[in-house]
């Protein structure tokens, strides 16, 4: 039975490709106006979930509904429920901010009588009325991520799928970005479903979940996933990494693992640890430095890497939405 609080439901949710099995018996479930999480490296299952969300693929097996509507049997219903802004941009930049919305409007069947109403609301939102009658070509990046923010809001979803919302922006305009999609949340109680590699961001969201080879290998609040770590991180750099992971094995009998700026290693004291450290290890030191655990930590303890940027993914599913809505909404 379908939960009143719960505009998300998945249950053991497979997609198979051939012999590949893309998502792998994922279940998860998304409350009604939280900001959702939903991170993990290439190749995970990431995109291919989301795909089913949003009607682009028919899953293998499993069940999945969005806004009360199975995926499979009422994607009609299901699309009219969500917007999607995706990694890379889709906006034509040859017009206008208010003759792209024209399009979305029309897509959407949103009725004629209540569009330029919706147009008005949604770029008043995002701060663009004034450059309304502007061509895209003339924004600057963060103007165009607002703009496809407000597209997505256009037909007032229930869901709003935000990929990668920020990737390639400068620090102030992601903080901008950010401010209005707390303020959509605040205000219309919509409930967002976020990726990305940025874990100061994932920070944001009410719940996260991590995928690593097509299954969910956790799923919790950003602060219970950061007690997962269990301590305090100390970084080393070293002039021989691979000796040091040995002798640290071996005098401390703590399994370091090696990322972008080190080797880390978790202890329950850093300001203890690190004196001991340095006062007897062989292998020669370069640096030392200590910070608590981050999101970042947690996604290296759990799936033993560092997660990158997609590399194609989002585009496969930019491709498929395109070309499924040119064909009214028809699963390929």
């Amino acid at each position: 039975m379908i939960r009143a609080d719960r505009i998300i439901e998945v249950d053991d949710l497979v997609k198979k490709f051939g012999n590949l099995t893309a998502v792998n018996k994922v279940s998860l479930a998304v409350r009604a106006g939280e900001i959702f999480g939903f991170l993990g490296p290439n190749g995970a299952g990431k995109t291919t979930t989301i795909s089913i969300l949003c009607t682009l693929l028919r899953p293998t097996s499993g069940t999945a509904t969005l806004n009360g509507f199975d995926v499979v049997r009422h994607q009609n219903e299901v699309r009219k429920s969500l917007g999607l802004v995706f990694q890379e941009p889709s906006l034509d930049i040859k017009l206008t901010a208010m003759h792209n919305l024209e399009f979305h409007a029309g897509v959407y069947n949103i009725p004629r009588s209540i569009r330029r109403q919706r147009m008005e609301e949604v770029l008043k939102l995002v701060e663009l009325w004034d450059r309304r009658k502007d061509k895209v070509q003339n924004y600057s990046g963060g103007m165009r991520r607002r703009l496809e923010i407000a597209r997505g809001l256009l037909h007032h979803p229930k869901v709003l799928f935000l990929d990668e919302p920020t990737l390639g922006l400068d620090p102030q305009t992601r903080s901008h970005i950010w401010q209005y999609i707390l303020e959509l949340k605040e205000k219309q109680g919509i409930t967002i479903f976020l990726t990305t590699h940025y874990m100061d961001e994932a920070n944001v969201a009410d719940r996260i979940a991590i995928i690593d080879h097509g299954k969910i290998i956790a799923l919790d609040s950003p602060e219970a996933l950061k007690r997962r770590v269990g301590g305090d991180i100390v970084t080393i750099k070293t002039e021989n990494d691979e000796a040091a992971i040995a002798e640290i094995k071996e005098r401390f009998n703590i399994l370091a693992q090696q990322d972008s700026d080190g080797i880390c290693i978790e202890v329950k004291n850093g300001e203890e640890f690190i004196p001991v450290l340095a006062n007897s290890f062989k292998t020669g030191l370069r640096g030392i430095s200590l910070r608590r655990p981050t999101l970042d930590d947690v996604f290296m303890k759990l799936t033993g890497r560092e997660i990158r940027e997609e590399s194609g993914g989002e585009a496969v599913l930019r491709k498929q939405f395109s070309m499924s809505q040119a064909r009214g909404g028809r699963f390929t």
